[in-house]
């Protein structure tokens, strides 16, 4: 049979070749972000100089960010061809910001770290000697003592206690958002289908051969983004996203409480048919009921967060949506 036409003129089907990988991708995300973008930058340049690593990207997204620091990143890639620009369709929150950046990294080590200086830039050069040292998978960063005033200090601290306490994923206490990871953890996290995310938790799950390193953080310029009721909203998502603990312990200290109002009634009946006593503890007895119904609408709120979760994972929508990338 002869061959057509169209195929002696196209010839035979070209192989797809995969463009190479960056030997680095650094990773971070925008929110009111402008003031410490260009420091930002040239840290993580410097820091790629210091190791004689020339072939690397560095990929910022913007989630929804209501400054201009979209523009400037667009204007810096006339003269920092390896910048990488993702724009979110709307703000989705820093962990989803932190997920489509890691999605659009491409080099074979991937550097996740804040822009907003409390960590500098020049701190990949110690994680990058770490990762090459020890051989492990990802090296991450902690706080051996916590920035902050008190408040910020005790309030870190109990997070991460109750966090460990409550769940069956354990995580190193006062991580940070920066760290080191290698292509095959990186594809490995990127399997993870949840929908309520919690990096950190996320993270510590996947497993591999992880080793922290010390790091010191120090307190950014402005007032911080993460306002008390956001730490308590992440408090609340990080335990329920990783542990069904909290519904467990619900249930044995209502079996408690319970167990306690069934013996004291008992105690009131016996008191009233061997000594006739009427309406004797009535101010005991209107306390275990506020009590109990405590516990009733605590219980009732936690199963719905629980119900929620369940919600929000099986609606299956995308974590976030990509308007544009400029690459």
């Amino acid at each position: 049979m002869p061959t057509p036409l169209h195929a002696l003129i196209q010839g035979p089907p070209q192989p797809i070749v995969e463009a190479p990988r960056p030997q680095i991708s650094i990773v971070s995300t925008l929110y009111r972000s402008r003031p410490f973008l260009e420091d930002f930058l040239d840290g993580c340049l410097e820091a790629l100089r210091r190791l004689a690593i020339s072939d690397f990207e560095i990929v910022l997204v913007n989630d929804g960010s209501p400054d201009d620091s979209l523009d400037y990143l667009l204007a810096r890639r006339h003269d920092l061809a390896e910048l990488v620009v993702v724009d979110l369709s709307r703000n989705f929150g820093h962990h989803h910001a932190m997920q489509a950046g890691l999605r659009q990294a491409r080099g074979d080590l991937v550097f996740l770290i804040d822009c907003d200086l409390e960590v500098s830039p020049l701190s990949l050069c110690s994680f990058h000697d770490k990762l090459r040292e020890t051989g492990c998978d990802i090296v991450f960063g902690y706080q051996e003592r916590r920035k902050g005033g008190w408040f910020e200090r005790i309030s870190g601290g109990l997070f991460w206690k109750g966090f460990n306490l409550l769940s069956e994923t354990r995580i190193p206490e006062n991580i940070v958002t920066e760290r080191l990871m290698n292509r095959r953890f990186v594809d490995a996290l990127l399997q993870l289908g949840d929908h309520n995310l919690f990096l950190g938790g996320m993270m510590s799950w996947t497993g591999f051969h992880q080793i922290g390193i010390a790091v010191g953080k120090s307190q950014r310029e402005g007032a911080s983004t993460y306002t008390l009721l956001k730490r308590v909203s992440l408090m609340v998502n990080a335990v329920s996203s990783f542990s069904a603990q909290p519904l467990v312990w619900l249930f044995n200290f209502g079996a408690l409480v319970t167990a306690v109002s069934f013996s004291y009634v008992i105690y009131l009946m016996i008191r009233k048919l061997l000594f006739g006593d009427a309406l004797i503890g009535f101010t005991s007895v209107m306390g275990l009921m506020a009590l109990s119904l405590g516990i009733l609408t605590m219980a009732i709120g936690l199963v719905g967060v629980y119900l929620g979760k369940v919600f929000t994972q099986v609606q299956n929508r995308p974590n976030y949506i990509v308007k544009d990338i400029h690459r």
